[in-house]
């Protein structure tokens, strides 16, 4: 024979001050989970709106990163010719060269300098990412001194207003539009490449980004493995990466937008995980400490009761499954708690650094539906460990021992 619901529910709201603190000490650390969730949801977020399996990027051969890469325009140029780049309605190739540069910028909040990057793109750009738009004055014209900027910069970056000037080694640049993307290009500065190449005295483009035509089997390796310490893929032969890598006049390493900013962004990945891993063991530890210590009072206080409810003929199991189910029930409306703490977050930008490029990374955090799922789990689980040992301990009573305590 089971015990009703409503017991359980009865004894929680007659200890409502116990009931209360084992509430909020859940709740607080699902918050806590909550938010550094959403941060690396945010972060994963921005980059997979960020990378398209479609397009390519080619950089120099033996390089990782194009702060490092570099090409002539004439190199640069044959790259983008290639057969199996695809083109546009004029039969132009969906590329783009660009150049991407650290520019030392203050924040509105506090003054303190951050590295924002500056990309330097073509017209072709914005064609190749279409889910670039311009949201507030225009686009930059081609060979003027005028630059456009993300929208996550316009809050959080000084100079970044609408009609501020920029100063990109030491020639102002005026800001005449903002675009908006979900992924990362939200937090950059763009401007055009054949000026910005200009002002900083460089030969040409540290990339190229070619959006590819249907079908055409990239064959890059995943450069993840190489991050990991496993043995560098080979390119499969025949393909475009094989064909760029052993090409004579320019040798070059290509791999998926996707690809390449998963790579980009593995240090940092691996920091957000481990940072959630760990702060989600420790204070998990101290919510199931703070669950038991609630369960074991309530059947210290209830000896009596239990002692009652086993001479009426109920049997362990119905009891330890009541008291189980009382614990459960604290780590559900902690969990409900906790994210309603935590909902206030979602959508808030923020920006941190990326260590492999030394620029910071913008994105917003994400509260999503899944991640409030897993957090009302992860709450469940934390009742369910706090109360299986008071259970186990209510169970194990005898009618006489029980009564004998009162």
């Amino acid at each position: 024979m089971a015990l009703p619901i409503s017991y359980n529910i009865r004894n929680l709201i007659v200890r409502w001050k116990v009931t209360l603190l084992a509430i909020g000490g859940i709740a607080l650390v699902v918050a806590v989970m909550l938010v550094l969730v959403a941060m690396s949801t945010g972060f994963r977020t921005a980059l997979r709106a960020t990378g398209s399996p479609d397009n390519a990027i080619v950089i120099q051969r033996g390089q990782n990163s194009e702060l490092t890469s570099g090409f002539t325009r004439d190199n640069a140029n044959m790259i983008m010719v290639d057969s199996r780049v695809a083109r546009d309605d004029q039969g132009k190739p969906l590329a783009s060269p660009e150049i991407m540069i650290v520019n030392n910028m203050p924040r509105r909040q506090d003054g303190s300098s951050v590295n924002v990057v500056v990309r330097g793109v073509t017209q072709q750009a914005f064609k190749v990412r279409s889910i670039v738009k311009i949201v507030e004055g225009r686009n930059f014209t081609p060979g003027s001194d005028e630059v456009i900027v993300g929208k996550r910069l316009v809050g959080r970056i000084e100079h970044c207003q609408l009609g501020d000037v920029i100063e990109i080694n030491t020639s102002p640049f005026r800001v005449v539009g903002v675009f908006e993307h979900e992924g990362s290009f939200g937090g950059e500065i763009w401007g055009d490449l054949d000026r910005l190449l200009a002002v900083l005295d460089r030969y040409g483009p540290n990339r190229v980004l070619a959006q590819l035509k249907p079908g055409v089997v990239l064959g890059a390796p995943d450069p993840m493995l190489a991050f990991q310490k496993q043995d560098p893929v080979e390119p499969e032969p025949g393909t475009l990466a094989a064909r760029l890598l052993e090409d004579r006049e320019v040798p070059a390493k290509v791999m998926t937008e996707k690809q390449y900013l998963n790579a980009q962004t593995a240090f940092l990945s691996f920091t957000l995980l481990g940072l959630v891993g760990a702060l989600g063991l420790i204070m998990g530890l101290a919510a199931v400490f703070s669950a038991t210590n609630t369960m074991l009072s309530a059947v210290a206080a209830r000896t009596a009761e239990i002692g009652i409810l086993l001479s009426m003929g109920f049997r362990r199991i119905p009891i330890f499954l009541s008291f189980l189910l009382e614990s459960l029930l604290l780590g559900l409306l902690g969990g409900l708690a906790g994210c309603v703490m935590a909902l206030p977050f979602n959508g808030i930008d923020t920006g941190t650094m990326n260590f492999q490029t030394f620029t910071e990374l913008q994105f917003a955090f994400r509260v999503t539906p899944t991640v409030l799922t897993t957090a009302v789990v992860f709450a469940l689980v934390l009742g369910l460990l706090g109360g299986a040992l008071p259970a186990w301990r209510a169970a194990r009573m005898t009618p006489t021992d029980a009564l004998r305590r009162r």
